[in-house]
């Protein structure tokens, strides 16, 4: 990256000196050729009003400079007069461009340029008030014969210029390069970057992003770690009653009344470890679900229905009224999911609820998005334990979730299918009053 980034630099300063280079070229022979005409202006301006090209003064006139030509022409092309030539000697100017142009305009110009000598000729011509025209030239130096002329010392500049700009190359590329470098020198402790160490604030946004990228790597780390140790705890819980209640009664510990004690909790805690590894199962399949996942369009009072049936049976025998309400309501999900989210959040409401309380789940339309509602007037939950009741394994009271089966991942699991349906999940709750929980999709 540092070498690219490098390379590139020097091709664009590169790229800017040629251009520079020609375009200063261009630019100054331009000028160059302004001033040539401009100068042969004023200078036919001056031979006109000098008075001295008229045909009963022809023997008089005599010019001689080595730089500029100077010819007189009769109204019909004929050279009455060249300083550089024997007039007779000379053809027809008639057909010239510039003796055309001032014969029908009052002054003409031209430019012819002369492969060999590898020079232009600048014309100007000027028609007089005898009818016959002045024209003077000048030879000068074409852009090419210029820019070779010039070349030896075009080198020296665009070497010296090179050197600074392979320097200054070198210079940026470092400081582009040192935040990230310096970024990757520190991953394990991101915190210790600060936007200072970015001299670009564009390399604010990059620098911010791998620093929360990281974090989250970390806080999955973490996470990953915590779920482990709260595994091994719950795992270690009924497998230390089965094997407990296993070993009094291998080696003939108990009565035969105890016996059967012993075997009815063995059942209980081995049924309580396949509920946790199953719901262990499931959360691993919601950390990693695959792309489309069964999604289709599906009636969700009908799956809270089916729901309600199922439930039906667990309320009545802890005392709990359950009531269903709403209407027909169509989103596209996963059947499956779906029907997991509804009985967890109903379990939760029965489970934690009182003797003859009440639960209550709602699905419909409210404000135009499918919402499903499940409420209970039940022990609620502490303001203090609100923002933590969807962590894996946290119960907000323990002994109490044992004590009806639950394993600390029903609200976990929730929160994992929610969040597949891009659904969001609202919790209110008071202590002694109940829990209202909002799913909105």
């Amino acid at each position: 990256m540092k070498k690219r980034i490098n390379l590139r630099l020097i091709g664009i300063a590169l790229l800017a000196i040629l251009v520079t280079l020609f375009g200063v070229t261009s630019i100054y022979y331009r000028q160059f050729e302004n001033q040539v005409k401009k100068d042969l202006h004023i200078l036919a301006d001056v031979l006109v009003d000098s008075d001295i090209f008229y045909k009963e003064n022809m023997e008089n006139i005599s010019f001689y400079d080595k730089d500029i030509r100077i010819t007189w022409i009769d109204g019909d092309g004929q050279v009455l007069y060249d300083n550089k030539a024997a007039a007779e000697e000379l053809e027809n100017h008639l057909s010239r461009p510039e003796v055309e142009l001032a014969l029908k305009e009052g002054t003409g110009e031209s430019v012819r340029t002369s492969g060999t000598l590898r020079t232009n000729t600048y014309y100007y011509a000027i028609k007089m008030a005898d009818g016959t025209v002045l024209r003077v030239a000048v030879d000068a130096n074409t852009a090419m014969d210029i820019f070779i002329s010039a070349l030896p010392i075009t080198i020296v500049i665009v070497a010296v210029l090179i050197i600074i700009c392979v320097i200054l190359a070198n210079y940026l590329t470092k400081r582009i390069i040192r935040p990230i470098q310096r970024l990757s020198d520190n991953l394990s402790n991101p915190l210790k970057i600060t936007e200072d160490d970015g001299q670009y604030k564009e390399l604010v946004p990059f620098m911010n992003t791998i620093r929360k990228q990281h974090e989250n790597i970390l806080a999955a780390a973490k996470m990953r770690q915590d779920f482990t140790a709260a595994v091994s705890h719950e795992l270690k819980t009924p497998l230390t009653a089965i094997s407990g209640y296993a070993e009094l009664i291998e080696n003939r510990m108990v009565t035969p009344e105890q016996e059967v004690k012993f075997a009815g909790e063995i059942r209980k805690n081995s049924h309580r470890l396949l509920i946790l590894i199953n719901d262990i199962i499931r959360l691993s399949e919601l950390d990693n679900p695959h792309e489309g996942m069964g999604m289709e369009p599906l009636d969700l009072y009908a799956l809270a229905v089916e729901a309600a049936q199922n439930l039906s049976m667990n309320a009545q025998k802890r005392g709990i009224h359950f009531t269903l309400s709403g209407r027909e309501c169509i989103i596209r999900g996963n059947r499956e999911m779906l029907r997991e989210l509804i009985e967890n959040l109903c379990e939760n409401a029965i489970r934690y609820n009182n003797e003859g309380g009440n639960v209550s789940l709602f699905v419909g339309m409210i404000q135009d998005k499918p919402t499903l509602v499940v409420e209970d007037n039940g022990i609620g939950i502490p303001k203090e334990h609100q923002e933590r009741v969807f962590e894996r394994f946290y119960r907000v009271d323990k002994s109490r979730s044992r004590e009806t089966g639950g394993t600390g991942l029903g609200l976990a699991i929730v929160k994992h299918i929610v969040a597949i349906h891009d659904a969001s999940i609202r919790l209110e709750s008071e202590e002694g009053k109940g829990t209202k929980i909002t799913v909105e999709f």
